[in-house]
Order: C-alpha cells, then sequence, then structure tokens
C-alpha cells in the first residue's frame, strides 16, 4: 500500500488486519498470534490504527464511535449486552446523552470505560442488532424508567413512541406500537422487583406519542412540573380550512406554544413552510398569542421558558404577538 513497508516479523506473526474482527483488534490476540509488545505498539502506530478506549483497536480508517466500542466491549466480554442508553441509539432512539452501557447477566464482571448494570436478563430480551447483542426496545425502555432521570427516560419513551428523523433526511416509523409492551418488560419478573419499578410506571404515564422531539417531551414535562397543562399535537381550524397541530396549545386562554428542535429548518423552503405556518396559526380567531422557543431555552433556561408561558396564559402577553 503506497510504498509501506512489511514490519519486522509480519510474516512470521500474521497481518494486523487479518487478526482483526469487524474491523476491530483486541491486543490479546496479535500477542497470541506472537507479536511481542514493542513491536505491536509500533506497527499499530505507524498503519495508523485507532486506539479504543477499554480496549481494543480500530482499523485504519474506521470512526471509534459508540458501535465500534460496543463490539470491542462484547468481544472483550461476550457476556455483555448492549443496554440502556447505547441499546437505545442502536435502535435509533433519540437520548439526552450518549453513554457506553452494558448489562451483565451474570453480575460478576466490570469493564473499564463502560458501565456496567448486574442484573438478571431473560433471554427472550436480548436480540441482535448489526452483530451487536442488545436487549430489546421494550427492556431498555423499562431500564431506562428505572433508571432515571425522569426527562431521559421519557425523551426516549417518546421517541420510540413516534416516528422520527435521524441521519439527516432520513425517517424511521414507531418501534413500539405502545405502552403496553414497557408496562410489560416492568411487570415482568425479575425486573417487577428491580430498585425503581413503582417509580417507573408513574412515568410511564407521563408518555405522550404525539411527541416530535425531545425539546417537545422536556418543555411538555417542565410545564407540567409548574401546574401548565396544554393540549399536545391539538387540532385547531384555519380560516382558510387549513389543519394545524402546533406543539402545545391552551385553548381557553388562546395561547399557542411552538418548540423548534434542531433536526429542523434547514433549508430556505422549509423557513418558507414555517413562517406561512406561524402566519396561519396567528389568523386563527381562536389564537392570542403564538409563543415560540428554541430548544436551547427549553433545556439551558428552564426557568424563563416556564414563567414567559405562564404570563402569556395569565393574559399578561402582547395580543398576537411572537416571541
Amino acid at each position: 500500500m503506497g510504498g509501506s513497508r512489511e514490519p519486522r516479523g509480519a510474516r512470521k506473526w500474521g497481518g494486523l488486519r487479518e487478526l482483526a474482527v469487524e474491523g476491530v483488534l483486541l491486543t490479546c490476540w496479535a500477542r497470541e498470534a506472537g507479536w511481542p509488545t514493542s513491536t505491536l505498539s509500533r506497527s499499530l502506530a505507524a498503519e495508523g490504527w485507532t486506539r479504543i478506549p477499554g480496549g481494543g483497536w480500530a482499523e485504519p480508517g474506521r470512526a471509534v464511535d459508540l458501535t465500534v466500542r460496543l463490539w470491542a466491549g462484547q468481544l472483550t466480554m461476550p457476556g455483555l449486552v448492549a443496554s440502556h442508553r447505547s441499546a437505545a441509539k442502536l435502535w435509533r432512539i433519540e437520548v439526552l446523552r450518549e453513554e457506553l452501557e452494558f448489562t451483565d447477566p451474570q453480575g460478576t464482571r466490570r469493564k473499564t470505560g463502560a458501565h456496567v448494570h448486574w442484573r438478571p436478563l431473560p433471554p427472550a430480551e436480548i436480540t441482535v442488532v448489526g452483530d451487536l447483542r442488545v436487549t430489546t426496545v421494550a427492556r431498555t425502555l423499562a431500564d431506562l424508567l428505572r433508571g432515571g432521570p425522569r426527562e431521559e427516560a421519557l425523551v426516549a419513551l417518546d421517541s420510540a413512541l413516534s416516528s422520527r428523523r435521524y441521519g439527516g433526511r432520513c425517517w424511521r416509523g414507531p418501534l413500539i406500537g405502545g405502552l403496553d409492551t414497557v408496562a410489560a418488560a416492568l411487570d415482568s419478573p425479575p425486573a417487577a422487583g428491580a430498585a425503581g419499578a413503582a417509580r417507573a410506571r408513574r412515568w410511564l404515564a407521563l408518555a405522550d406519542p404525539g411527541a416530535g422531539s425531545p425539546a417537545e417531551t422536556v418543555a411538555r414535562l417542565r410545564m407540567g412540573d409548574a401546574g401548565l397543562r396544554p393540549e399536545s399535537q391539538a387540532g385547531i381550524l384555519t380560516p382558510s380550512g387549513r389543519l394545524l397541530r402546533p406543539d402545545f396549545f391552551f385553548r381557553g386562554e388562546g395561547v399557542v406554544v411552538e418548540i423548534e428542535g434542531y433536526a429542523y429548518h434547514g433549508t430556505r423552503e422549509a423557513h418558507r413552510r414555517d413562517l406561512a405556518r406561524y402566519n396561519d396559526l396567528a389568523s386563527c380567531p381562536e389564537v392570542r398569542v403564538v409563543l415560540r422557543f428554541g430548544a436551547e431555552e427549553v433545556f439551558n433556561a428552564p426557568e424563563a421558558f416556564v414563567e414567559r408561558v405562564r404570563a402569556a396564559v395569565a393574559g399578561q402577553g402582547e395580543t398576537g404577538s411572537f416571541a
């Protein structure tokens, strides 16, 4: 390749790429093949391999993303099952933060650089995504509900219940048909007696399949905590006959709340459609004021967000204004 020289002894010990599995090489495999530690490290660095936190190396050109780190973890400890936030990412469920997480059904092992949960895991709650052993969607959501925090768990649950955008313009459909499958995962032994199960059932009742983004979920929860309970995705008919479904609507007070997620409004045409939509909303006789918030406001300034909504609902906002 481009005149690069083969490391001394490589023919004797075997090429590093031939020792790798799906682009990941464990150091112990190379040593078992006869590579001395000092020669191995120099050869890996010279060829452009990338060290994987917690063990192993990724072949040149392969990004060390969550999938690669999970694969390296399972190669190191085959009994581990990707779970919680890691499983959610594999299922294309939105989460507020990414974390390397496994469940060890035997409850005996630790993994450097990863969060390992020790609890029983029935075979029926384990499946395969790509080459990775992973908890089923229902079990993943039940685990997140039991472990919390509440907002993180509900973001994932709402995401799984609805169609969502991923990878730019790609869409996936709902991953579960309803809450019954998650409730069954919470109630099935040994999960039924696990810590946090009772609290998880209360949180399960807060799910909303109509939520369109993590920011909408968090906004709904924070308004609810403040005693503000609007309708979600309520239908409003414009004077021209167009049916609109704003994110939140306080019907009695005529207040619409719209949350701008990260994934939308990326083109001029999308921006044009948004302006037309908001103008149509403002033209509805039953709408007094439309409030628009960015995801950053919901996540980073929740108190200010809630107070602006409360003021508008109390009639202190400017009629017909956009915020």
